[in-house]
């Protein structure tokens, strides 16, 4: 009897030791359904969203292709998306930091607010030679 309970024991373990679901997070990626309702789940939740954004934020892939998408950066710089931007310190640093970096959208902001009366002209050409200077393209097309 006890033998028997020993190997029925063990058969259960070993049964229960094979249920054990090991998922590749890239394998439920490729499924267009599983990947969309991941999506809508994440930006459905605020703490999910807040670590996309950082995770995102330290990807100059991520950063490259947000920039790079007139549409999301339209509608952040509508409303309060900017204010709420320039609330949030470490975005506004990873904001920062991607526009330095950036000789022709520095070269953009830099002709906007001369062209809205908020630089002078002589600043702006110190500045656009300065930037040249330090290696920076800042040709604006």
């Amino acid at each position: 009897m006890r033998t028997t309970m020993i190997i029925l024991l063990a058969i259960g373990l070993v049964s229960l030791s094979g249920c054990e679901q090991k998922t590749d997070p890239n394998a439920m990626l490729e499924n267009s359904e599983t990947r969309s309702q991941i999506f809508n789940s994440i930006s459905a939740n605020q703490e999910y969203m807040s670590e996309l954004m950082a995770t995102m934020q330290n990807s100059q892939q991520s950063m490259q292709m947000m920039q790079g998408n007139q549409k999301m950066m339209g509608a952040m710089m509508q409303g309060n998306g900017m204010q709420g931007m320039m609330k949030d310190s470490m975005m506004m640093k990873n904001m920062m930091r991607s526009m330095m970096g950036d000789g022709k959208m520095m070269g953009n902001m830099m002709t906007m607010m001369h062209e809205k009366g908020m630089m002078s002209n002589d600043c702006m050409q110190s500045s656009m030679k300065m930037m040249g200077d330090k290696g920076m393209n800042n040709n604006r097309n």
